[in-house]
């Protein structure tokens, strides 16, 4: 069965998960960052069924996530690393690590740590920040209609505000 797709919603969030909204792409994307490169490599660390991991590395070449190189002189051989765009899923593959250390941990602790290879130290716990630098609250950020945002958003944001508003006046 085929599910809706999400490319044309007026939204970055259902857009981002038509390109990584399932859990085997999000694992394809960890081991890239981890180091493996061919196919094999994914197959034997994930336990991925050959057909199913045929179908997330063509998503995620064809999203730009990841470019495939041949690596033999027929072409058959091929290597998949990160572009740019894959790279920059980094943050929020270690905040789904933080998230999941915290809420979801494995019995004996975090079974990876993310350490600055410089130092060896583990990597701070990823925050919500203002322009300046200041760590946020969830409490102390709203979402405002953007420069893309249509007619439909627009109203979506003023019912939110609204509805903070009238919250925040109930609070007092």
């Amino acid at each position: 069965m085929r599910r809706t797709s999400f490319a044309k919603m007026s939204c970055s969030i259902a857009r981002t998960l038509e390109l990584v909204g399932d859990w085997w792409t999000f694992l394809i994307v960890r081991e890239a960052f981890f180091g493996s490169r061919k196919f094999v490599e994914f197959e034997k660390v994930l336990g991925i069924a050959p057909n199913v991991l045929t179908q997330r590395l063509a998503k995620l070449v064809d999203g730009g996530i990841l470019v495939v190189e041949a690596t033999s002189a027929s072409g058959k051989a091929l290597s998949y690393r990160l572009s740019p765009k894959g790279r920059d899923l980094f943050p929020v593959l270690v905040a789904m690590l933080q998230w999941g250390d915290k809420h979801a941990s494995a019995p004996k602790g975090p079974p990876v740590r993310i350490v600055e290879r410089r130092t060896g130290q583990e990597i701070a716990p990823m925050l919500l920040r203002s322009a300046s630098g200041e760590a946020l609250d969830v409490s102390e950020v709203m979402p405002v209609p953007g420069p893309g945002a249509g007619q439909a958003v627009r109203n979506r944001m003023a019912e939110i505000a609204e509805l903070a508003d009238a919250r925040r006046s109930g609070e007092r």
